[in-house]
Parts: structure tokens; sequence; C-alpha cells
């Protein structure tokens, strides 16, 4: 039988210099030289790890934000069923709002309003609050302490503290208000 492979058991260490890794050439490796190497080694190693934490840092990064984006469309797509089931409320007149179908359009309003909060979607409170163009779309001003919020006439909302559709508001104007005129977040006068 004839030897087709080498038995060369002392291959040249990969990495090293031509020169270095020769076991013929006129300088052998030095201690010096494979410590360097080491270092290199022990230095691309802690590169390799903070790049692969940098990954997953951002993987969780880009499903949080997925999830917040997916979140948010569907609350954007069926928020406008919750402003319906508001203005019909509203729209009740005193004469028969003790009545059975009221309460049960009320609670199911507030069902809705339970459903897309478990969604993690927040409905921003805006009533009485300075003015915020972060978070309000004023309409117009109405009488009230200047520069504050004295109606909401669209609910604003907010996925992760990420504002996805800002409130419909009229600003105060700094005139006095009279006591009938001013509305509640649910759009019912004070009394």
């Amino acid at each position: 039988m004839s030897d087709d492979y080498s038995t060369d058991t002392e291959a040249a260490p990969a990495d090293l210099p031509e020169s270095k890794a020769d076991p013929d050439a006129d300088t052998p490796v030095t201690i010096e030289d494979l410590a360097a190497r080491c270092d290199e080694l022990v230095a691309a190693h802690a590169r390799a790890v903070a790049d692969y934490r940098n990954l997953e840092r951002r993987t969780q990064e880009g499903r949080a934000e997925l999830r917040r984006l997916t979140t948010a469309s569907v609350v954007i797509n069926v928020l406008p069923i919750y402003d319906d089931l508001t203005r019909a409320l509203e729209a009740v007149d005193e004469d028969i709002a003790d009545r059975d179908w009221v309460s049960g359009i009320s609670l199911i309003r507030d069902k809705f309003q339970g459903v897309v909060a478990a969604t993690g979607a927040q409905e921003l409170e805006s009533l009485g609050q300075p003015f915020d163009p972060r978070l309000h779309q004023a309409v117009g001003y109405a009488a009230g302490p200047d520069g504050q919020v004295v109606h909401v006439m669209q609910s604003g909302w907010a996925v992760d503290d990420h504002v996805i559709r800002p409130a419909m508001v009229m600003v105060g104007s700094g005139d006095a208000a009279p006591a009938d005129s001013v509305k509640h977040e649910n759009n019912e006068p004070t009394s």
C-alpha cells in the first residue's frame, strides 16, 4: 500500500505569517507572537459577542415595533365604531335616557373600550389639559382658560406611548365660559 496522504503532524498554525509558521524558517515562532495572536483572538471574540448582543437587541426592538404597529393598525380601524357608539349616546334625548336599550348601548361602548384597551391602546386624557400639538389636534377656540383643552370632539389614542390618533379638541381662548357650555370628556354638560 502506498501512502496517499501526508503524515506530517506539524502543520502550520493558521493565520500566522508564513515566515513564523514555516518550521524550516530562520526565526521560530516565539511566545510573544503566540501571545499577540491570542490577544487578537480574544479581541475578535469580544467583538463577535458584542455584535451578537447588538443583533439580539435590534431583533427585540424590531419585534416590539412590529407589535406596536400591528396593534395601532387594528385599533385605528376599529376606533370609528367606538366613536359612533359615543356619538349615538350623546344624541340620546334626556326623555329616553333611562331606557334599557340606551343602557345596553352604553354597556356595549364600555365593553368595546375595554377590548381596545386590552390591546395595549390607551385613550388620551385631554379635557382640562394644556394644549399639546403632539397629543391634540385643535379644530377651534372656545370660551375657557387660555391654551387649555375645553372640549374633546374626538378622543385621542396611544399605543406604548406613541400617539396613533391625536384628540380633536377645542382650545380655550381665555374668555370666561358660561357654566353650561363647558363639556366634559364624555360630553355631558357640567352642573
